[in-house]
């Protein structure tokens, strides 16, 4: 079997699993934390933005061009939209991660949400568990020396985030935590 045609395979199915994978993961916990590493794709960097809940599970991941207000507000729009609001984020010293999560404060503001405000916690070594997670990924895109082109580097950090999920056992179990983090 050629590795090109690993790849296609990867390139092909791995958004489909990826979705899959998503229905059927348990909830997390409302307290995340925020971060983004660096994937090299053609020669140029570019940022996979990840979350976590404080107990390591993986909350959400967006493969983005940039590192800005924009990309993390989008990031943000996504994992609202896939897993529910957190109560509280913890991030590091990012500014473009802040503005995003302002920017959704201020959307729920303007819809009358007040009293669901997402508490900001901008504290620079308190995002050590996503840190930890990030190696992982970092293990595995490596040795690739980066990616020739963005979709192919989407498709095949989906297929590896899905079988960090598997791994972790975040697939159709019940939560030990639900409880104890849906409380905060």
């Amino acid at each position: 079997m050629d590795h090109a045609t690993l790849n296609c395979w990867v390139v092909r199915y791995s958004p489909a699993i990826d979705a899959k994978a998503k229905a059927r993961k348990r909830p997390v916990c409302s307290f995340w934390i925020i971060d983004e590493t660096y994937i090299k794709v053609r020669d140029k960097w570019v940022y996979l933005y990840r979350a976590v809940d404080k107990h390591g599970d993986t909350v959400d991941f967006m493969l983005s061009e940039t590192r800005d207000e924009a990309a993390a507000t989008a990031f943000l729009d996504k994992s609202i939209g896939n897993i529910g609001f957190p109560e509280k984020v913890v991030l590091d010293k990012s500014d473009a991660n802040l503005a995003g999560l302002i920017n959704i404060n201020i959307h729920l503001l303007v819809l009358g949400f007040w009293w669901s405000f997402i508490d900001i916690l901008q504290v620079k070594y308190l995002n050590n568990i996503v840190e930890q997670d990030h190696r992982f990924i970092r293990k595995l895109t490596w040795p690739m020396m980066g990616f020739k082109a963005f979709h192919s580097a989407s498709a095949t950090l989906d297929g590896i985030e899905t079988a960090h999920i598997i791994r972790k056992g975040q697939l159709n179990r019940p939560s030990a935590f639900g409880a104890v983090c849906r409380s905060h």
